[in-house]
């Protein structure tokens, strides 16, 4: 009969369950890894636990809006959720945290994480992204290259369907794509005027994780655009949906929810990780499960605070930290999400469903000496979508048949442009432990410190001057911007807080993201990012998974580890 700790014995843990860490569980499992997955939430089963999807709007007490009780329990969640997915974001009241500066934490605490949420936006980093920390000196140098992860995206472009056109556009490279989703009549039209009307930028399709063709047990978008809510069909990639599914499959998973890690356990004489010590969410007892490999995929906030809550005589300042650069360099993306106009023509023209696509302009600042902007270093991107005004915004008066005609016709053509723009890296902006306030199960309270600098903020308001004037040059009306800025971490893309370099002494991960000071522990999630790129990372985030997977195995097998 097996004691408790062979029980709990285990080839590899991977702590969360979301995007990288369903990618962990997927790879690690086929590779033969009895892997356990902890989860600090709730479980979520495909299909099973997606209560709104078909819900129609009328079919919502309020429609889908939120009530004051439910804001309040959401002061900050609130603004990424309404009342057909909240159950998918935790309650803010239920789960606080320091802002030392203002810092919008975004989290979904259930099997699936973010992956059930996010905006599925799914771009390469390129050869320039990977050698710009190096070209002008902010941060340190990624210690890998674009040709290095080139193979990892086709794999994970490939598995999870990504839909979009091919460009042939150096700083944003290539992938393996489905069909684009379709622009419609009024995005084209754009797409016109700033080919004609610029000869530094051009709109492409959106590559998005919307399968436009059936793949492998999963169906096609359907056009409902209500993918926060769970899609049934599997129409756009989650963990759910997808990499937990094969991983079960592989007879290889063992999945733990409502298991909070409270800190990785390490073994100073054989200087490597031994285990995971985890707190029940629910009845609070601790339990300690052994592997010889982890995977810390919290995301980049969570993943950060476990490392410095994990303190020992070898490591008083948390594991894996002799570079005191853990819980560092924090990034997010500066975002203008406020740019819009209304167009009086083409009102003979209409689309189907309601698309999930968006229209993308790549990066067009500091690519050459051509396109060298003096006023900041690196670059943005711009997202957009185009539609007609329903009954929801176009003014309307009257009442009876008159208003039943106003409200069943469509508006004009209305198009919103928003900036995703690189944030440099700075030391400065941290996350930390405070020690003196705990949670509802005995752990520090996690403070977030962080700032926009000035590069920054001269990305912010560049990118919105541009957005105007490509509205205003292709004939939109009522052309403007909400000048209130998001905060930080509205871009729901922080990262950083454990990055890879080549040097111990600067960074916290190698180049396989394997620590530098304890080598079974690997980090995969947002933490390893060295450099923020303009572009959504979560591509990158299962492209580095995958790679450092396959050398985990290599090193487990090898008895390496």
């Amino acid at each position: 009969m097996k004691n408790q700790t062979e029980i709990n014995t285990f080839d590899a843990i991977v702590v969360g369950s979301g995007i990288s860490g369903g990618w962990a569980a997927k790879e690690l499992t086929e590779g033969g890894l009895k892997t356990l997955v902890l989860e600090r939430g709730r479980n979520v089963e495909h299909v099973k636990d997606y209560p709104t999807a078909f819900k129609k709007p009328w079919e919502f007490k309020h429609r889908t809006h939120l009530t004051k009780k439910e804001v309040k329990e959401r002061p900050i969640q609130s603004s990424h959720c309404n009342a057909g997915d909240k159950h998918f974001y935790v309650k803010d009241s239920e789960h606080p945290y320091v802002q030392e500066k203002p810092f919008k934490w975004i989290r979904g605490y259930q099997v699936g994480g973010r992956s059930l949420t996010w905006g599925r936006q799914s771009y390469r980093f390129s050869e320039m992204d990977f050698e710009a920390n190096k070209k002008d000196g902010n941060g340190v140098d990624w210690p890998i290259r674009y040709d290095d992860l080139k193979e990892w995206y086709d794999y994970v472009e490939d598995y999870v369907g990504i839909s979009g056109s091919l460009e042939a556009l150096p700083h944003l490279p290539d992938g393996v794509f489905l069909p684009p989703i379709p622009m419609n009549a009024i995005e084209e039209h754009l797409k016109e005027s700033v080919s004609k009307q610029y000869s530094d930028r051009q709109i492409i399709n959106g590559r998005v994780a919307n399968l436009t063709e059936y793949k492998e047990g999963r169906g096609k978008c359907m056009f409902r655009n209500l993918c926060s809510r769970g899609c049934p069909f599997g129409g756009y990639f989650s963990s759910n949906s997808t990499t937990l599914l094969d991983a079960y499959a592989s007879g290889n998973l063992t999945l733990r929810e409502n298991s909070i890690v409270k800190e990785v356990v390490y073994d100073q004489e054989t200087k490597k990780a031994v285990g995971v010590t985890i707190i029940d969410a629910i009845s609070k007892e601790e339990i300690t499960y052994y592997a010889k490999i982890i995977f810390l995929n919290a995301s980049a906030i969570a993943t950060a605070s476990i490392l410095l809550n994990s303190v020992s005589a070898s490591f008083p300042d948390g594991l894996g930290n002799s570079s005191l650069q853990v819980g560092h360099n924090l990034m997010d993306h500066v975002v203008n999400e406020g740019t819009y106009g209304t167009y009086d023509g083409l009102l003979d023209k209409y689309y189907e469903g309601r698309s999930p696509g968006t229209i993308y302009i790549p990066r067009f600042q500091n690519l050459n000496t051509k396109t060298e902007n003096t006023g900041f270093v690196r670059g943005y991107g711009i997202q957009g979508k185009g539609e007609r005004e329903n009954w929801e915004s176009k003014p309307t008066e009257g009442f009876g048949l008159a208003l039943k005609a106003q409200l069943e016709s469509p508006g004009k053509w209305k198009i919103s442009l928003g900036g995703r723009g690189e944030v440099l890296p700075n030391y400065e902006n941290k996350i930390s432990l405070d020690l003196d306030n705990r949670d509802q199960w005995g752990l520090p309270l996690i403070r977030v410190n962080f700032e926009y600098g000035t590069n920054d903020l001269a990305m912010m308001e560049h990118m919105t001057k541009s957005s105007e004037d490509i509205l205003k040059k292709a004939g939109f009306e009522n052309v403007g911007s909400y000048r209130n800025s998001p905060p930080p971490g509205s871009a729901v893309h922080e990262m950083g807080t454990a990055r890879m370099g080549d040097d111990p002494k600067t960074s916290v991960l190698n180049k396989h993201n394997q620590m530098h000071d304890v080598k079974n522990v690997f980090i995969t999630d947002g933490s390893c990012m060295t450099s923020s790129g303009c572009q959504n990372p979560s591509l990158t985030y299962m492209a580095l998974t995958a790679r450092a997977c396959r050398f985990a195995i290599q090193q487990f097998n090898s008895n390496k580890l």
